[in-house]
């Protein structure tokens, strides 16, 4: 399969979500209807209101800034000690991650990967000019470690792009032990790290997950989040904290996009003071929890035997490994024809790998039509496993 048919695939997928008869299990967004878009509204409207018409100058291409101090502010709830003027707002985290990959890289460079990988990061690596190179990860341990410094002796990458806390597609969360020797490792070959941290408010246990950022004393590490997994999908805010490349980052944040939408942050500013956020995210993880046990029971289930998952700490993917013969690529043609939409395992590696595995979306609320589609889903699988 070549490059081209991978873009068009991953296009497909895009698409088909899009459309309201389909069932969107491939989609990388958890459902609208989970967040408080009418108290975002509210707030929207009363904040415009008092906008001072400075802000939109003010702070043009490093953003708002009582929102750079609110997101300051968690990061300090949780431990971690970020100044407010280390903090680039962006137009979501996929700007943020793109920003941080030109500020590190020139075409014809070289990026270390996990493999698999969110397929965002492979078209980026791509539109850019740059090399992949792919780093196997585990789906409960993560990247390995081992493979990683080999490779970095190796081909000599300029930056490492990686999601720490329940990747996409794998669901995988490193340890803090292991998130200490990543570091240990970046700085042994003072190589810059981009943490894609998009679904790290998402997590089912006691406390959010300590980013690779918190043990990192070099600078080396760009922390890139936003509010699209947990608060706000549609206001596309997200950011970058970092401190020795926050100048490069933001020129290259005034030269391309100039500047993320000031209302929008104002909003969201003000809704971040006004408290509830936390109020929010306890009940969108129980829902995205609960969610996750119904899909793992459905799928056991209507799906063969022989079907493998990943149940992850947070977030809200699952990643299947279908029984031996099966085509990921098989089941995503005939899954469409049957109006669900599903992610199948190619589109998330530069080689084409994964053909046995589909990514699966828990982040919609469970009705009677989510199970029928496991249901028919789980015979589509059936039907393409060889006799």
């Amino acid at each position: 399969m070549t490059q081209v048919d991978i873009s068009e695939l991953v296009f497909e997928v895009l698409e088909s979500i899009k459309q309201k008869n389909v069932i969107p299990l491939g989609s990388a967004f958890p459902s609208p209807l989970l967040f408080p878009l009418n108290n975002l509204a509210r707030t929207m409207a009363s904040s415009v209101q008092i906008m001072d018409p400075w802000s939109s100058i003010d702070n043009l291409s490093t953003g708002d800034a009582n929102l750079r101090r609110q997101i300051a502010l968690r990061y300090m709830i949780d431990g971690l000690h970020v100044p407010a003027d280390e903090i680039i707002i962006t137009n979501g985290a996929l700007e943020a991650l793109n920003l941080c990959l030109a500020a590190v890289t020139r075409p014809g460079d070289t990026v270390l990967i996990e493999s698999p990988t969110f397929y965002a990061a492979l078209q980026s690596i791509e539109r850019i000019g740059l090399n992949a190179i792919e780093i196997p990860s585990h789906p409960r341990e993560g990247i390995d470690l081992d493979a990683m410094e080999m490779a970095i002796e190796l081909h000599k990458p300029k930056v490492c792009w990686l999601m720490t806390n329940f990747q996409n597609p794998l669901g995988c969360l490193l340890s803090d032990e292991k998130k200490k020797a990543l570091v240990a490792l970046i700085t042994k070959y003072k190589l810059p790290l981009i943490e894609d941290d998009v679904y790290g408010e998402l997590y089912f246990g006691d406390k959010r997950p300590t980013p690779a950022k918190a043990y990192d004393t070099e600078g080396l590490i760009m922390h890139c989040s936003s509010f699209s997994k947990c608060l706000a999908p549609g206001y596309r805010v997200g950011w970058v904290a970092t401190n020795r490349y926050v100048k490069d980052i933001e020129r290259l944040k005034l030269t391309t996009a100039l500047s993320t939408s000031t209302p929008v942050q104002a909003a969201l500013a003000k809704y971040l003071q006004k408290g509830g956020y936390d109020r929010h995210l306890r009940s969108l993880r129980h829902t995205l929890l609960i969610n996750q046990i119904k899909f793992t029971e459905a799928i056991a289930r209507y799906f063969p035997e022989e079907t493998r998952l990943t149940v992850p700490q947070g977030g809200y993917f699952l990643w299947l490994k279908l029984p031996d013969g099966v085509n990921a690529l098989e089941v995503h043609k005939t899954a469409i024809e049957s109006g669900i939409s599903i992610a199948p395992g190619p589109i998330f590696s530069a080689k084409k790998e994964f053909t046995g595995y589909i990514r699966l979306n828990y982040g919609h609320i469970w009705d009677d039509r989510i199970e029928a589609s496991l249901s028919t889903l789980g015979a589509v699988v059936r039907n393409l496993v060889p006799e």
